[in-house]
């Protein structure tokens, strides 16, 4: 099937799920997070740092930092790489550590080729009630504080050439208990990613670039991104978002040099939300360095 049919597919299918993990408007330049099957698929030894603040001047809204690291070994038909991310939402606070491994497979050659991922994490979610504000102190739920430490797995699978992307995954396959209760709303529930991308060449100036993430799990509704963003000389990307029944936003970076990549996004709120005028802030930092055998590296669309 045409490659572009497929993208175009997977850009408008409908979901009807929803998701419990912290979301990124850079999640184009993070797909590590979510998908252990990108492991080294960039070609070079990559570092990506993501930090966003939501719904900014809110007291106890949604901080989340994200850290990725990744590289191909072994004539880069092997990934290998890590991810740590911190998501602080009031009282909870929840840290994520993984390890990834992918194998890469060349189907074509043109270079198309598909990555299969697993990867094996540590999750600690932490609560603690006594930094709220109460009406009344002597509440025994106000003294709680809890911490526990449980594994997990996840599984991807990743297909891409130069200037297309589509991949599936499930960074957490284990249903966990977050508290003592046993009510289905006290579980972390399996979700599933469904990504794709294609960057259409307008001119030897202009790229332009569609991507798309679905985020499902059951019993709460969806979230999928839409993403159009405009790169110019191989240097500025600049883009507009859509997050369903969500926010609308605008997201811009620069190529600094070979190596490193800067951007930052915004976030607003079109949903009941819009009324409080919060907006979220996002930065990426992405570093990447090649190894001495090349000595040039080809522009990175994802």
């Amino acid at each position: 099937m045409n490659r572009k049919i497929l993208f175009i597919f997977i850009l408008f299918a409908k979901t009807i799920y929803g998701q419990q993990d912290a979301q990124s408007s850079f999640y184009f330049f993070n797909p590590l997070n979510f998908n252990p099957a990108y492991a080294g698929t960039r070609g070079t030894f990559n570092i990506t740092a993501v930090s966003r603040l939501q719904w900014t001047g809110w007291d106890g809204a949604p901080n989340t930092q994200f850290l990725s690291i990744h590289t191909p070994i072994v004539r880069e038909r092997i990934g290998v790489g890590a991810t740590v991310s911190y998501d602080k939402i009031g009282a909870r606070s929840s840290l994520n550590t993984s390890a990834n491994f992918s194998y890469h497979l060349q189907l074509n050659e043109n270079n198309l080729r598909l990555s299969l991922g697993l990867s094996a994490m540590f999750q600690q979610q932490r609560y603690n009630f006594s930094g709220l504000q109460v009406t009344d102190p002597s509440d025994p739920n106000y003294q709680i504080a809890s911490s526990s430490i449980s594994p997990n797995f996840g599984w991807g699978a990743y297909l891409y050439d130069k200037r297309f992307y589509m991949g599936i995954s499930t960074p957490r396959l284990l249903k966990q208990s977050i508290d003592n209760n046993n009510n289905e709303l006290s579980f972390l529930q399996p979700h599933f990613y469904f990504m794709g991308g294609y960057v259409f060449k307008i001119n030897s100036v202009v790229d332009l670039k569609t991507s798309t993430l679905i985020k499902t799990t059951s019993n709460t509704p969806s979230t999928t991104d839409l993403n159009i963003s405009g790169y110019f000389y191989k240097i500025f990307w600049t883009g507009v978002m859509y997050r369903f029944n969500e926010s609308i936003g605008f997201n811009t970076s620069i190529q600094i040099n070979d190596n490193l990549m800067v951007g930052y996004a915004f976030d607003y709120p079109i949903n009941s939300m819009h009324f409080t005028q919060l907006v979220t802030n996002e930065l990426v930092v992405c570093i990447d360095l090649k190894s001495k055998k090349k000595a040039y590296l080809s522009p990175r669309y994802f």
